[in-house]
């Protein structure tokens, strides 16, 4: 493939993206989707949920051991098949497929499909180019923060307009909230509400809201049409956690944290296509941190920035300085950095849940500091407050990772960032000079700064931005407002982020609009208009 960029386009979508319908009356094995992710260049991860009957419900413990078929093929019309199998799962996984498809070919296209009795279900995937491969353009959607009861997920549907290779989600792909909290607006208002109808707690409550959300028409189109690469943040499992427990986390009332901890991971191992502990195999292990290469052209780290985090400290404590203490955990800081500073592919992707750039949030009115708060949890106000539970709040160990990446040398370091339902572009500085660039992306659903107020967007929050680049010169574009998506689009020569903007987070219909672009220059590490 060398001189072939990774691309696959949208095109038409195939009659296997959704499940083979049913009449109204007849049960349907595949209610859940299908869905690809971690692609490499010999193999890529395949999902899916069968309820072989009808009271085999996604956390219900029944239904019998079900095997489903499985096939990979060259072609839509499943002519050239080149892997197929029998899955065996039952009600210890939730019925779930997961597999680890292998011998397959690099930068290649393939179809596949999931059959039980008479229903089918699959979708499209691609594999990664070779290591050696010179690969001349990489497109990633880049998505977080989707809230089932703030709105529908209209962005997963627009990301199909563009001719991707592969989905980044950087966390919080569901939400661990009951009914009535942490909604719409500043009311809270459910435009969708969650199921089961109280906060996730047990093992049944996650597998059920993540069945929840594979319902959800658009992210079912999305995972059936391109692969996904996922880390987690902290909603899949509790607002704010850290090994040692969450923010909200009730011990009286909702049990050992270690229990909670332990269901939420299992369940997102059985629900998603990831590699949890370096396999597909369900129970292997919670480490989901890893590493991606896409030829000559990029390699992307995906990290996991809670579970091996120390607990996060008030800015005026004096332990923020301390340099013992980490966000990512001594193994996977060295696991990092090392793969920074190794020479290869041009571009270095971080997949990075929470902020990166230093931060500073200028003084304004009370109602306007509180939305900023409560969207960014909280961001910085002055120059004393970091938001702690970003990477401000571990200013040694961020130093250490930028001197490193100084130390080496290494241009062209881009932090994906998310978590903060806002937009931006930053110039990541160490002692004023750019060693690395982050790119934002806003929500998906969840709410951002005039959500919080219940103003008109792109009113009062303009000011609010005007200060916020006064205030943080390396900010070279924000946006507070507006819900979607990103895309991001590698060559030899440049970075370049679109952001997209969906036009009513509330309608099932929503358009989708450029908000904007920026570039990056290679060897350059500074953003750009374009």
């Amino acid at each position: 493939m060398s001189g072939v960029g990774f691309t696959v386009g949208a095109g038409a979508v195939v009659a296997t993206l959704r499940p083979s319908p049913a009449p109204a009356s007849r049960h349907r094995h595949f209610q859940h989707g299908a869905a690809s992710g971690d692609p490499v260049a010999d193999g890529v991860v395949l999902w899916t949920r069968v309820t072989p009957t009808p009271d085999a419900r996604p956390g219900s413990g029944r239904g019998a051991p079900t095997e489903v078929d499985w096939e990979v093929a060259a072609d839509e019309d499943f002519v050239d098949v080149v892997a197929a199998g029998v899955a065996r799962t039952d009600a210890r996984r939730d019925h779930t497929v997961k597999l680890d498809v292998r011998a397959l070919q690099p930068a290649t296209t393939y179809w596949y499909r999931f059959r039980h009795g008479p229903d089918t279900v699959g979708g499209r995937t691609r594999t990664a180019p070779a290591e050696d491969d010179d690969v001349q353009r990489l497109r990633l959607g880049v998505v977080c923060c989707a809230n089932w009861q703030a709105g529908y997920f209209a962005a997963y549907r627009h990301l199909l307009d563009h001719d991707l290779d592969a989905v980044v989600h950087l966390g919080d792909y569901l939400y661990e909230y009951q009914p009535g909290k942490y909604s719409h607006g500043p009311d809270w208002t459910d435009v969708r509400r969650h199921d089961p109808p109280h906060e996730t707690v047990s093992l049944e409550d996650y597998r059920r809201r993540h069945a929840q959300y594979k319902t959800d028409p658009d992210l079912q189109q999305l995972h059936a049409a391109l692969p996904m690469v996922a880390t987690w943040d902290d909603h899949e499992i509790a607002d704010g956690w850290y090994p040692g427990g969450a923010f909200e986390h009730q011990r009286f009332t909702e049990g050992p944290w270690g229990r909670r901890k332990r269901a939420a991971m299992r369940a997102y191992d059985e629900w998603m296509p990831v590699r949890l502990g370096g396999t597909a195999r369900v129970g292997d292990g919670t480490r989901i941190y890893r590493r991606f290469r896409f030829g000559r052209l990029a390699d992307l780290s995906m990290l996991d920035l809670r579970g091996y985090r120390d607990e996060r400290v008030e800015a005026d404590d004096p332990r923020l300085d301390d340099a013992a203490r980490s966000l990512t955990g001594a193994d996977q800081e060295a696991w990092l950095v090392e793969g920074l500073a190794t020479r290869g592919a041009r571009w270095r992707l971080v997949g990075n849940p929470v902020m990166v750039a230093p931060m500073l949030m200028p003084p304004r009115p009370r109602g306007q500091e509180l939305a900023l708060r409560r969207t960014t949890d909280p961001m910085t106000w002055g120059p004393a407050e970091p938001n702690t539970d970003t990477w401000d709040g571990y200013p040694v160990e961020r130093r250490r990772v930028l001197e490193r990446i100084k130390e080496a040398g290494v241009d062209d370091v881009v932090f994906l960032s998310g978590d903060v339902h806002t937009a931006w572009a930053n110039e990541v500085e160490l002692d004023g000079a750019p060693v690395a660039t982050e790119l934002v992306c806003s929500s998906v659903t969840s709410n951002n700064v005039d959500d919080f107020m219940g103003t008109k967007p792109r009113t009062v929050s303009l000011a609010m931005e005007e200060a916020i680049v006064r205030m943080n010169p390396h900010v070279r574009f924000v946006n507070l407002d507006d819900h979607g998506y990103s895309v991001l689009e590698l060559t030899p020569d440049e970075a370049r982020m679109e952001w997209h903007a969906v036009s009513d987070r509330t309608d099932p219909d929503a358009s989708s609009r450029l908000l904007a672009t920026r570039r990056v220059p290679a060897g350059t590490n500074r953003v750009l208009p374009t």
